[in-house]
This record gives C-alpha cells, structure tokens and sequence, in this order.
C-alpha cells in the first residue's frame, strides 16, 4: 500500500512539469467533447429504446403496465443509467488516447528525469502498446455491456463502473509504463506478479472519473502513477536480482 501512496505522491508532483500538463489535460478534454456531442445526438433514442427493452421483460412489463408512477421511476433510473454510463466511455476513450499517444510521450520524459539510472531494454513497442490498448478498450466495452442490466440497480452501475475502470488501468497502462525500460521477460514476471497492486492502483485512480473537472485529467494521471509505480519496482527488481543500474549521468563540464 505504502508503494501505491508514493506513485500517487510522485505522479502528483509530475502534474507540475510544463512538459508533462498538456499531455494531462488534451486525452481527456478531446474525449469529453466527443461523448457530448454523441450524448447530445443520441440521448432520446437510447432512452427510449432502453425503456422499450426493459418494458419488453416478461417479470417488468406488467408491473409497468400497471403503474404510471413505476413506469416513470424506471424512466427516471434509465436516464441516471445512461448519464453515468457516459462516464467509463468518456473515460475508456481518454485512457485509450493516453495509452498510445500521450503515455509513451510522457514515459520518455519521466523516464530521462526520474529513472536514468534504469537501463532502457525496450521489451515493448509501440505496436504492442497499441495493440493492448485496443484489446483492452474492446474487452472493456464488451464487460460494460454485460453488466448493463445491472445498472439499473442504484449503486451497482458505479461499483460495475470503478470495477472495470480499475481493470482497464492496469491492463492498458502496465504495458506501457514497462515498455521502454524493461525487458520482455521483466515486462511479463513485473504485470503478472503486481497484478493485485496494480488493480487497487487502478481501481484507486477509477475513482478519479466521478470527481468534476478532475476526471478531465483522471486517465493521465492514472498513467502517470503506474509509470512511477512500475519503474520503480522493476528498480527494486534489478536491485534484488543482482542486476546493475547505470550510473547517472554527470553533469556537463565546464570548459574553462
């Protein structure tokens, strides 16, 4: 947990460098002005298809027959559904332009400041990080379609929301933050050993989404704090193992 709190800390630190804060910000304000765009267009048709849809269940639709005043509560919870339901798809879409544009961008900064005692193996590529984020954002929507009937339930489609959001983060951003330093063999024992860490690291950073204007920069900072949560276990992990770092390198001389 203690290593969890000090990713946190350094990525908030990260947040100050004139380098790294329009690659917080961009991901998220784009994603934002698409899904409104589409919320816009789209809200009355998906509203009332839902509706349509739930009215069509065996067990709900003579309840809702009956009663003008369930029908309206369940048009009432539909909408709510369908506002927070927003959120993961504003979120995945920001992660997703995190993940393979502005986190590798970040990565060589953080990395050359940060970390440049850490060996750069380069076990990942850029077409690998892109693949992930793909796989990952396709098995996300297809979970988050899944769990929509639970949404209707007030509270589950918020648990449902952090729950994947928080898969989603260690899926697409433990790759990346791996990519440029480690080797293959440490991309993989690294992702698979940290696995329970990385999910309440990405779990923690979920819930960085539901707060207003935070949630514009929730997924690069989600990044932020898995490249400094997994660099500096695979520091410790060369460390343990034997493994040199490089010395940092000196400052320039002044010639006289």
């Amino acid at each position: 947990m203690k290593e969890i709190l000090v990713a946190f800390g350094r990525a908030s630190r990260s947040l100050l460098r004139r380098d790294i804060f329009w690659h917080l910000l961009w991901p998220g304000v784009v994603a934002m002005l698409v899904w409104t765009v589409v919320a816009v267009l789209v809200w009355t048709p998906v509203t009332e298809g839902l509706f349509a849809w739930v009215n069509g269940w065996s067990f709900v639709g003579g309840w809702l027959s009956a009663s003008d005043a369930a029908a309206v509560t369940m048009l009432v919870l539909i909408k709510i559904a369908v506002a927070l339901l927003v959120v993961p798809l504003v979120y995945v879409t920001a992660a997703l332009l995190v993940a393979t544009v502005a986190l590798p961008l970040m990565l060589e900064r953080i990395g050359r400041t940060d970390y440049a005692e850490l060996e750069q193996r380069r076990g990942g590529s850029n077409f690998g990080s892109a693949w992930n984020s793909v796989v990952a954002g396709l098995l996300f929507l297809l979970a988050l379609l899944v769990s929509l009937p639970l949404w209707l339930i007030p509270g589950v489609g918020l648990l449902a929301s952090v729950v994947l959001t928080g898969w989603l983060n260690q899926r697409a951003f433990g790759y990346d933050a791996l990519m440029l330093h480690a080797d293959k063999d440490e991309l993989q024992r690294l992702r698979g050993d940290r696995r329970p860490q990385m999910l309440l690291l990405g779990g923690g950073s979920a819930l960085l989404a539901y707060v207003p204007f935070v949630n514009l920069v929730a997924p690069a900072y989600a990044g932020l704090a898995f490249v400094h949560y997994l660099l500096e276990a695979l520091r410790r992990h060369r460390l343990q193992h034997g493994i040199s770092v490089l010395d940092a390198a000196p400052p320039p001389r002044k010639i006289s």
